[in-house]
């Protein structure tokens, strides 16, 4: 696995971060925002959870490929990997390999295995001289926000999380979760938002910690300014917001 870091000029320790990317994998927006961080006092690493032949096939143009494929799709056939790989199976051929990849990464099982690969990630940073091991932070976006929530549910050191317009993590795990967390969804994104106060309830019930926003008129992938979807009044508001938890809980 690769990845990018983004560390502050001055000699630390900080409090560090995990930057996880959206469905395009590792590009410009996750580093961009890691640099950010960073600038902000925190060492930020951006890992690259797509490797081998899904990074290959997981370009930008494959994915944008498949999300033109998806458009017409029922609207439960991420949420059902079989389904899923039917309909992947009944595409074209030049759409076949990027379907079947998104299948993959989108399935829970597969999804478990990136937050258990984030668990080593995190410990790559806590051995570094310049990261504060006692205050490790994660946030993600989209695909990345899933995989910050589930990984949330993994591992027991992790004290703050973020989830950007992330499905939520498995509600019968919440009670394993010790982070504190946030989320920040679009208005727009009824697949994502509709689902929010599902966990909300259960992270109440079982006295976990966390905190939602709404950004109306914004759509889904609102805080990335490389999208058509950027709104830049909503990221100004989460970037602040999100700022603002990271220094709360991590310093």
């Amino acid at each position: 696995m690769n990845g990018y870091l983004a560390e502050p000029e001055e000699k630390g320790p900080y409090p560090a971060l995990l930057v996880v990317h959206e469905i395009f994998g590792l590009d410009d927006h996750p580093k961009d925002v890691a640099r950010r961080f960073a600038a902000q006092g925190y060492v930020a690493l951006a890992p690259n959870l797509f490797t081998g032949p899904i990074a290959e096939t997981m370009t930008p143009a494959n994915v944008q490929l498949a999300m033109r494929a998806l458009a017409g799709a029922p609207s439960d056939l991420r949420s059902n990997p079989a389904k899923f790989r039917e309909f992947a199976e009944s595409q074209p051929p030049e759409r076949r390999p990027v379907l079947e990849a998104l299948a993959q990464v989108t399935d829970p099982v597969t999804q478990d295995g990136f937050a258990r690969d984030l668990i080593a990630c995190r410990e790559f940073l806590q051995s570094l001289p310049s990261v504060n091991p006692q205050r490790i932070g994660a946030v993600g976006f989209c695909f990345g926000g899933a995989v910050v929530g589930r990984y949330a549910t993994v591992d027991p050191t992790l004290t703050a999380g973020v989830i950007f317009y992330g499905q939520n993590p498995p509600l019968d795990r919440v009670p394993q979760i010790r982070a504190q967390l946030l989320g920040q969804y679009a208005g727009e994104d009824p697949g994502i938002t509709q689902t929010v106060p599902q966990l909300a309830e259960a992270m109440e019930r079982a006295g976990r910690s966390f905190r939602y926003q709404v950004y109306p008129g914004a759509r889904h992938a609102f805080f990335n300014d490389t999208r058509p979807n950027y709104h830049a009044e909503s990221a100004a508001l989460a970037w602040n917001r999100v700022i603002e938890f990271f220094r709360s809980t991590l310093g």
